[in-house]
């Protein structure tokens, strides 16, 4: 998981964590297998989401860096 987690990312995690709880109480074995993988699948969605939200914050405050950096300049 990522050390800080976008807020895309915690609504993928807590709907993970929901499948999990839905397929612990299951008693069809397949269902709570297809719940299980969906919860996984999830859990990879929250981890890029979190990386991708990550990267764009450092992308547009680089860019809001660079502008102010300009200005001072002028």
């Amino acid at each position: 998981m990522t050390p800080q987690m976008s807020r895309r990312g915690k609504q993928y995690m807590e709907t993970a964590q929901s499948l999990l709880r839905a397929a612990r109480s299951m008693t069809d074995e397949v269902v709570a297998t297809r719940l299980k993988l969906l919860a996984d699948d999830y859990q990879r969605r929250a981890e890029k989401a979190s990386s991708a939200d990550a990267a764009k914050s450092v992308t547009r405050s680089a860019a809001r860096a660079e502008y102010d950096w300009s200005k001072e300049l002028a």
